[in-house]
């Protein structure tokens, strides 16, 4: 995995007084003396007192901050560049870094029909986006070494079975691999999967449609290793790591991530194992 290591960060947008200022105030509190944090502008200007305001309100002076042109950051100072701008020309900063780009709307306006209220809620918005997209990058900052996937697995719960198989064949372009009653797999070797994750904005998450995800390992040792590694990084372990012998054979562990979907991690049998199936078809603990 390309982890995310951010030594010194630098946060741009066109005048330096709202987006870039808030995220550096923000970015300042969260990482705190983890990562040396900038902001700076193509075109500054002056500290927007909106900005400071909204800041305040979350307990983040910016009172004396200043806005800065790009021109006076030393490249050797960065090694990570986050651009702010939505339609605006973005800053351009000149050097072998990481760069990032987060289009957040400029909160400022020069519209005189808008009220100071309305003002700041502008400013509210993109203060919570931009805290939501560091939060989520500070998740990043220290990931745990976790299993090595060798292919993609996801189930869904579906009301018909023979018209759904008909629908993702046409989808996918291919019949499934095999089908009982109650089942159909297919096996897409070639496809790339775009896996989505969509906060939930207050909205009640159901999980009934969505059956399981899941990634396939190596082997009955990489099933374990996983194990290992989902308990050092503390995660949610729903089921321990065990050998089924009904349906598809698996070498399997189940963690829950934090929303409470359920993730298989498996590996497939070699045909020694298989041999060894018990007559009583129990499933085995891995150890």
């Amino acid at each position: 995995m390309d982890r995310l290591t951010p030594k010194s960060m630098l946060f741009l947008c066109v005048a330096n007084s709202a987006r870039s200022q808030m995220a550096e105030g923000l970015a300042r509190k969260l990482f705190g003396d983890r990562v040396r944090v900038q902001s700076a502008g193509s075109q500054p200007s002056q500290v927007s007192p909106y900005a400071v305001e909204v800041m305040r309100e979350i307990g983040i002076d910016l009172a004396a901050h200043a806005s800065k042109s790009v021109d006076t950051i030393a490249p050797n100072t960065v090694d990570t560049v986050i651009t702010l701008c939505a339609e605006e020309v973005c800053p351009v900063f000149v050097g072998k870094v990481r760069r990032l780009h987060w289009s957040i709307q400029d909160p400022g306006s020069a519209d005189p029909g808008l009220s100071r209220e309305e003002m700041l809620t502008r400013f509210r918005a993109a203060r919570d986006q931009i805290q939501a997209r560091l939060e989520v990058l500070d998740a990043l900052l220290d990931v745990p070494k976790g299993p090595a996937p060798m292919e993609f697995h996801a189930s869904i719960r579906v009301k018909n079975l023979a018209q759904s198989v008909r629908f993702y064949a046409w989808l996918f372009g291919a019949p499934p691999k095999g089908w009982t009653h109650r089942y159909a797999t297919f096996v897409l070797p070639d496809l790339h999967t775009n896996f989505v994750l969509v906060v939930a904005d207050g909205k009640e998450l159901h999980h009934d449609t969505l059956y399981h995800l899941g990634i396939a390992v190596a082997d009955k040792a990489a099933v374990v290793r996983a194990y290992e590694l989902a308990r050092a990084a503390g995660f949610e372990v729903k089921k321990l790591p065990r050998t089924t012998w009904c349906g598809t054979p698996l070498h399997e562990l189940w963690l829950e991530d934090p929303s409470g979907n359920l993730v298989e991690i498996y590996a497939c049998l070699t045909d020694e194992e298989q041999a060894s199936r018990p007559d009583d078809l129990e499933p085995t603990a891995l150890s």
